[in-house]
């Protein structure tokens, strides 16, 4: 049942590394608990003790002082145990927070791939708060209950074995059988409403994001119906759920009051040689009522188990699934030291899959040369612009700046390459705030001068709050062509040596697109260029364009080269501009 976690990099990592401030954790909990144990204990005596009408109030001083160490003892102990395991669980989940944000910044690449939106939802909204309530809800509890139980049972063991026996039989119940009951039948119940949840996200994150698309069929019916659908099955599992808890604590409380009356017989039976011995009958007895409220909950506790070794697992998954980069020593070499960046004899294919992608690849890109790669989809580009970026590895060759390889650069994205992609995002803030992104260093004048050169000055000052105009989420308030000139300005700023192109005229009408070239051929002048494109307009203003096909470079050169003497390359350039078929 634990064998995952074994390798398991999100709960034991933290277990093993903070023993002392868990065992303080864990012994204010006891102390808590004995407290509120003895508490009714020496109540019950003093009560007893008390009817008798002592003679002297001395003879119940001590059950009185007790009464009121126990009396302020539970609820101090209890409320410094709260401080400490939730001081400790959100510094834990903090931490799981920025790791998990690590981990999918190493595959924010690949994001759009692996993952739904919905699945990204559930993933951050979800399982991180999960094993928060794995701690909170689950761990502690059942541990304090656990020993709790191990130490009312050695006690009674002193004063009767055979009682202490008894206890035992029904503390397996209560802290084995039910939970176990819970963990197998609330658990499928659980794992059911947890994949409606789930469906429920993706439904509602790809309808949203398509809702003019319903609109415009006339389908907003369906939309609704489905999503009611959902709604009425998640309702039917909660409904469920909820029946199973009340039967399963009603039972566990049944047990319960059983051992409060089995107590009762036992101290009747044993406790009425004298006045004295019986004064214990009711100290006993209301001894018990405090394991309610230690032993009910750890069937709670756990029947979140499976969900929650569901997170642990989807977790663990994620950090396996992490990009296997090369640990090599970092080189010192700087971004004003780039002289080129070379590609030789490069091949790949992924792990797990035989189907090579790209096959020995050669590429060569002065400083301030303009690279532009063709080609059909699915042939291998935007692999290509990966290996350069150092995300993924190479099968075999290398990929180098200078005589370094890439894996060797300090801060690679951050400092040396600049991306302009098909769809840049922009957040729900200002415009300076957007183009600020690329250099968070940048004064506003300097923002304001990068958007002069993407020639977006104008239409700024056309805006009811000019450079403070909120675009809202994922720049909605802008066209395609101002977004992309948005996003250009980011790369302004950040003022990289090396600039990807990964199509970003996509999507544009002719006259935006040839507006954008003209703009992006005019500010990176001075930059290195790579530039994806499937798309033949504006490659006259490279130095040269290779187009591959197959995993190979079919052909290289300068386009003027290649309109003069290639022959495919002319008919490539006939069928872009739409004059054969």
């Amino acid at each position: 049942m634990f064998k995952f976690l074994k390798h398991d990099k999100w709960i034991r990592p933290f277990l093993k590394k903070d023993r002392k401030r868990l065992l303080i954790t864990f012994s204010l909990g006891m102390l808590t608990s004995i407290s509120a144990i003895g508490l009714m204990f020496v109540a019950g005596y003093l009560i007893s003790r008390s009817a008798t009408r002592p003679a002297n109030i001395l003879i119940v001083y001590v059950p009185i002082i007790l009464a009121q160490a126990f009396g302020i003892g539970r609820p101090l102990f209890k409320y410094l145990e709260r401080i400490k395991s939730h001081d400790w669980v959100l510094g834990v989940t903090s931490k799981l927070r920025s790791s998990l944000y690590r981990i999918l910044e190493k595959q924010a690449f690949f994001l759009d791939e692996k993952y739904q939106f919905g699945s990204l939802l559930d993933l951050l909204a979800d399982d991180i708060d999960h094993l928060e309530n794995l701690y909170l809800k689950t761990i502690f509890p059942t541990l304090i209950a656990n020993i709790t139980g191990l130490i009312v049972i050695i006690g009674l063991g002193i004063i009767n074995w055979v009682m202490a026996l008894i206890m035992l039989g029904f503390f397996i119940m209560i802290l084995f059988l039910m939970p176990w009951l819970s963990i197998v039948l609330y658990g499928k119940l659980q794992t059911n409403k947890k994949q409606l949840t789930n469906q429920a996200y993706n439904h509602t994150t790809d309808t949203t994001l398509g809702i003019t698309d319903w609109m415009i069929s006339g389908r907003q019916k369906d939309y609704l119906k489905r999503n009611l659908e959902f709604d009425r099955q998640i309702s039917i599992d909660d409904h469920q759920l909820n029946h199973f808890e009340w039967n399963r604590d009603l039972i566990t409380k049944i047990i319960l009051d059983l051992v409060i009356v089995i107590v009762l017989v036992w101290g009747n039976l044993n406790f009425i040689g004298s006045q004295s011995a019986a004064n214990y009958i009711a100290a006993f007895v209301l001894g018990i009522f405090p394991l309610i409220d230690i032993l009910v909950p750890v069937s709670q506790a756990v029947e979140e188990w499976p969900m929650y070794r569901r997170s642990l697992v989807h977790l663990n998954q994620l950090s396996q699934n992490e990009p296997k980069i090369k640990r090599v020593p970092n080189s010192d070499l700087s971004p004003a030291q780039f002289q080129k960046i070379t590609m030789k004899n490069v091949s790949f294919h992924y792990s797990n899959d035989t189907q090579t992608i790209l096959r020995n690849i050669s590429i060569q890109i002065k400083k301030g040369s303009k690279l532009a790669i063709i080609g059909p989809s699915g042939v291998g580009k935007s692999t290509l612009l990966q290996l350069f970026l150092g995300i993924i590895n190479p099968t075999s060759g290398n990929v180098q700046i200078n005589d370094t390889d890439v894996n060797q650069l300090k801060f690679k994205y951050q400092k040396w390459f600049s991306v302009l992609s098909q769809q840049p995002f922009l957040f729900n803030t200002s415009i300076l705030n957007n183009v600020r992104i690329g250099n968070e260093n940048a004064s506003d004048q300097e923002v304001k001068q990068a958007l002069k050169d993407v020639r977006l000055d104008h239409f700024i000052h056309t805006l009811p709050d000019g450079y403070q105009t909120n675009i809202q989420e994922s720049g909605a308030r802008l066209s395609g062509g101002q977004k992309q000139r948005l996003s250009l300005a980011r790369i302004l700023l950040q003022n990289h040596p090396i600039v990807i192109l990964d199509e970003p005229t996509v999507g544009l009408d002719p006259l935006t697109e040839n507006q954008l070239i003209e703009t992006l051929t005019q500010v990176l002048k001075h930059k290195t260029v790579i530039w994806v494109t499937h798309h033949l307009q504006g490659l006259s203003k490279m130095d040269q364009v290779i187009f591959l096909k197959n995993g190979n470079i079919q052909m290289a050169g300068s386009p003027k080269e290649l309109s003069h003497h290639n022959a495919h390359y002319r008919r490539l350039a006939a069928m872009d501009k739409g004059l054969v078929k």
